[in-house]
């Protein structure tokens, strides 16, 4: 294993992070998050630099112009890693580093950042892109009386007329 490789997993070990470790010089971390439960985030060593690429959404149904604006405008806020899309429009973020610059604790910022930012920003994301397929799913589960609890920060998004139907626990308001 190489020295570098060695520094990874020392520093996913001590912050208890769950990761694959498939090839040498390749990592595949599972960040916890709050907003968005989970951010896969690949670190890959190559020949004069740490890649660092985390899938944050995929293509949003609606308004692409303005979610891309707010990517751009966030990327002016973010330490080491920046949103981009692939051909299809799915939200990456994606950074690179040199080799001489990782330590463990650069490791520990640049994911962080990643983080930070997917966890913090997947919801303005959702509200921005999927709003109408938000509005559907809140209509149908109210429709079934089922939970709204994992729908409540997007309340805002629904007609008030919408917010006193059944399926809305008190539990869950």
């Amino acid at each position: 294993m190489s020295e570098l490789d060695t520094l990874i997993q020392k520093t996913l070990d001590e912050r208890e992070l769950v990761y694959d470790h498939p090839a040498p010089g390749r990592f595949l971390v599972t960040l916890p998050g709050i907003k968005k439960q989970q951010t896969n985030t690949w670190l890959i060593v190559g020949n004069h630099g740490l890649v660092v690429e985390a899938f944050v959404c995929r293509r949003p149904d609606e308004a692409h112009e303005d979610v891309y604006r707010y990517l751009l405008r966030r990327n002016a806020k973010l330490y080491g890693v920046s949103y981009t899309v692939d051909k299809v429009g799915d939200i990456y973020l994606i950074g690179r580093v040199a080799l001489s610059s990782i330590t463990a604790d650069e490791l520990d910022r640049l994911l962080g950042q990643v983080l930070e930012a997917a966890d913090g920003d997947f919801n303005p994301i959702l509200e921005i892109g999927f709003a109408t397929s938000i509005r559907r799913e809140w209509d149908w589960r109210v429709s079934r009386g089922e939970s709204l609890a994992n729908l409540k920060a997007f309340e805002h998004l629904v007609q008030p007329e919408h917010k006193d139907r059944p399926g809305l626990t008190e539990t869950e308001s």
